[in-house]
């Protein structure tokens, strides 16, 4: 069977009226019964953008090949002086691996944030989305931005002046919100070695913040059987998400998307750097994370577990002046910040 193909952006009425629809898949993504794909113009959530003047934003191409971009965020007044370089923070947006983008508003404003009230400079990936891309496609896009960023950092001749200015390269913390926490969890195994991390040098990971991680599995947990049918995220999304997502024929224990399915390699030898899990009390994700955080800790890694209790899925981007998305931005500084 060939690969769908992607028809990409369509006009906001041929979306609306396409027919021989077979699947929809929020509103976002409709495959068509010839398994030609739509993608919506819109964005899941019309915010307006946020006006910041306190950081400056652009966007680079990072993947010619695959035509993937990415969004650099930064504090200004960031001057030249070594000991003033920035850390810079991978974000890794959300959007069950079928949708989602850095230009969507909310997620621009959350990556403006950020930069602002965390000081850092934030580099915020596209990344190819399923079904016309499935997994590992995104995991490869995810590994080839860290893996730019190190181009960057030991380029001679052309490097981005707002990299080379301003970024602490030894200093690279990797975040991702759902599933972009599940390709920052990809992106610590990946380079979780010896090896691994020698081929990124001079650039240097040194901390993980997984939020909502998208973490799959057979066998239900707790929060994902009690949760309400009515839902920001519930079963029904999350499991049409994996089918469009996961290889062919592959199940929801696979290696890719289960860290401690019955197939997935040990964890024991991966090298992890200190990890934040962040979890929300109502979403139905919430115990695939701690039980993460729990696993890790009993092979003696370096993680920790913060619950905002009462909280939904992306609670974050989608509420971000809510008390708990304050609060959250105070222990993501802290986490930060810390040596």
């Amino acid at each position: 069977m060939s690969p769908p193909s992607a028809i990409g952006n369509t006009s906001p009425s041929s979306f609306t009226t396409c027919s021989n629809v077979v699947e929809d898949c929020a509103g976002l993504v409709k495959i068509l019964g010839d398994g030609s794909i739509l993608r919506s113009p819109d964005p899941l959530f019309p915010f307006p953008i946020d006006r910041n003047d306190n950081v400056q934003w652009k966007q680079v191409t990072f993947d010619p090949t695959h035509n993937l971009r990415l969004r650099l965020y930064k504090p200004r007044g960031t001057d030249v002086v070594r000991s003033s370089k920035l850390p810079v923070l991978f974000y890794f947006h959300g959007g069950g691996f079928c949708f989602g983008s850095c230009s969507w508003p909310h997620l621009h404003n959350f990556c403006v944030r950020l930069a602002s009230e965390l000081n850092v400079l934030v580099v915020a990936p596209d990344y190819r989305l399923a079904p016309e891309h499935r997994l590992p496609a995104a995991f490869d896009d995810g590994a080839s931005a860290v893996r730019w960023l190190r181009a960057q950092a030991a380029s001679a001749a052309d490097p981005d002046e707002w990299l080379s200015g301003a970024a602490d390269f030894g200093n690279v913390i990797v975040m991702g919100d759902s599933s972009g926490g599940l390709i920052a969890h990809q992106m610590a195994v990946g380079f979780g070695s010896g090896d691994a991390r020698a081929e990124l040098a001079p650039v240097r990971i040194s901390k993980y913040v997984l939020l909502g991680p998208f973490f799959g599995g057979i066998e239900r947990t707790k929060s994902e059987a009690d949760c309400p049918v009515d839902a920001f995220l519930n079963l029904a999304i999350t499991d049409q998400f994996w089918r469009l997502s996961l290889p062919v024929g592959a199940d929801r224990d696979h290696p890719l998307v289960n860290p401690f399915g019955p197939e997935s390699a040990p964890l024991g030898p991966v090298e992890f750097e200190p990890t934040l899990v962040v979890v929300g009390g109502r979403d139905l994700l919430r115990d695939r994370g701690v039980t993460y955080g729990e696993r890790l800790k009993e092979l003696g890694k370096p993680v920790e577990v913060e619950e905002f209790e009462g909280q939904e899925h992306g609670f974050f981007t989608d509420k971000p002046s809510s008390e708990s998305a304050i609060k959250l931005t105070g222990a993501l500084r802290k986490f930060i910040d810390r040596k």
